[in-house]
């Protein structure tokens, strides 16, 4: 065996990786001096793209497949090293393989609550978390951007990064959308969309893409959500007297079986006893008794709610105005009755024209003026 037969099997290599970490985005495939024969087999499996850096500069890119490390295959290579030895000497380079398949199952969330404008409650808070996925589309540019000399690169390196961005995203899309609170949890899949579709030009300058992202719960301040709970248990309770009834009836049982209670659990009972005999008695064999002349009068209803109503305009959605700033608007021009109006219960946007409320605002003129 001659010497040059000799030196080419001692260089002979064969370049592949496989993965079963499942976070690993990046690995860099280790060679003693980074020594890679010319005419080695380079082997890239589905999911997966190699990446040749030659003396700091990003030499070419492959796609899976089985490659032989020639002139043929590398035209980017082949114009950085000149093969000008007999033998086919080694080059040193460094080869990156990069996972393309999908990372699922990340987590985002606000860590503060996010201020928003809601047509019912006013100004609130809000709260969410959910999931996302997120893929490198452009190798090349993911290893420039982020990646670096780091031979083995993880998720877990960018994922707050990725997270800070999502979030900053779903707050300015929350207070544009001009959703109803409420509304919301019919909207999160669409929610998701605009979000993701907002994320993906940052996230392409690193070589990502965000195939998925699920919005799983938004919620309001612990007092917010109170509130509605007393609100819809009121609603639930119907008739007030007989729910009132129940619930002294309720606390007479819960008295009568507690013995540890002593006189205070028998002098509650009894006072609960003697309220619910004059309910009673009130009541009568036939309904209700009529009202003593000396009873008070009922409290006047309350005073009705005055709609907002929110104006779309060139893909932009402003508001809430009162009736009164849409008047003004009409006299100086900015609204007009093709203007496309909402307000809460509403279903849908019309031309404030054609909404009974605000059509008057249109046929009210002013008086001449005076001589």
């Amino acid at each position: 065996m001659g010497i040059f037969d000799f030196l080419k099997g001692e260089f002979i290599d064969v370049i592949h990786w496989t993965d079963d970490t499942r976070d690993t985005m990046v690995w860099r495939f280790e060679r003693h001096g980074h020594a890679i024969k010319y005419g080695a087999k380079l082997t890239v499996r589905e999911g997966q793209a190699a990446v040749f850096v030659h003396e700091g500069q990003l030499a070419d890119v492959f796609t899976p497949g089985l490659y032989m490390l020639e002139t043929n295959n590398m035209p980017v290579m082949t114009t950085l090293q000149h093969w000008d030895h007999m033998f086919q000497s080694p080059f040193k380079s460094e080869i990156y393989f990069v996972n393309t398949t999908r990372f699922g199952n990340l987590k985002w969330g606000t860590k503060n609550p996010i201020m928003v404008r809601d047509p019912e409650f006013g100004p609130t808070r809000l709260r969410a978390f959910g999931t996302y996925t997120v893929k490198v589309g452009d190798p090349a540019a993911f290893l420039r951007e982020i990646v670096g000399t780091d031979g083995e690169f993880t998720m877990n390196e960018i994922s707050y990064q990725i997270r800070n961005i999502i979030v900053q995203e779903f707050s300015r899309v929350i207070a544009a959308s001009g959703i109803p609170v409420l509304d919301m949890a019919a909207n999160t899949a669409d929610l998701g969309k605009l979000i993701a579709t907002a994320i993906d030009p940052t996230l392409k300058q690193y070589g990502l893409t965000l195939p998925e992202l699920y919005i799983e719960n938004i919620s309001l301040p612990p007092a917010v959500e109170a509130a509605l709970d007393k609100r819809t248990s009121m609603g639930l309770a119907g008739d007030l007297g007989k729910f009132t009834q129940y619930s002294a009836a309720e606390a007479m049982t819960r008295a009568a079986d507690n013995p540890a209670g002593g006189g205070m659990a028998a002098g509650l009972g009894a006072g609960m006893g003697m309220a619910m005999g004059n309910m009673m008695m009130n009541q009568g064999p036939w309904g209700p008794q009529p009202t003593p002349a000396v009873a008070a009068p009922p409290p006047p209803p309350p005073p009705p709610v005055e709609h907002v109503w929110h104006i779309a305009k060139d893909g932009q959605v402003t508001g809430p105005f009162s009736k009164a700033s849409l008047g003004r608007m009409v006299t100086d021009g900015t609204l007009s009755r093709d203007s496309m109006v909402w307000t809460q219960g509403q279903d849908g946007w019309f031309k404030a024209g054609e909404v009974m409320e605000l059509a008057q605002l249109f046929t009210v003129m002013p008086p001449p003026p005076p001589a």
